[in-house]
């Protein structure tokens, strides 16, 4: 499946950000969506997964009750809702496609380009 990430951008401290997450290709509503991110310097860290129904959400716990993520299957899309930003929140966030439910990135197959959010204190 290709994934077309988008969204991003520059935001302060406080503010929000709707990420999206396009697919196509293969069927999307078959895999488990999942969001990461990468901090300049920094490894890439699991933020978000959702179950291919879109009713198993988890997080990482940096952004537990900050961020949502959700899918509409109908639009082939994923999406990630990211309120009350902290400066610590920049980094590039890739989407990526996963056969099974898991905040293991290696174990996702097929990922996005990246979007870049930047949050300006």
């Amino acid at each position: 499946v290709q994934l077309q990430a988008s969204g991003g951008g520059l935001v302060q401290a406080g503010g929000s950000l709707r990420l999206s997450c396009a697919g196509s290709g293969r069927t999307f509503s078959n895999y488990h969506m999942g969001w990461f991110r990468q901090a300049p310097g920094k490894e890439r860290e699991f933020v978000a997964v959702v179950s291919k129904s879109g009713i198993l959400p988890r997080y990482a716990d940096s952004v537990k009750g900050r961020f949502t993520i959700s899918r509409d299957n109908a639009k082939n899309t994923v999406y990630l809702q990211m309120n009350s930003l902290k400066v610590e929140d920049t980094a590039v966030y890739y989407c990526a496609a996963a056969p099974s439910y898991t905040v293991v990135g290696a174990s996702y197959d097929y990922w996005g380009q990246g979007t870049l959010v930047t949050v300006s204190s």
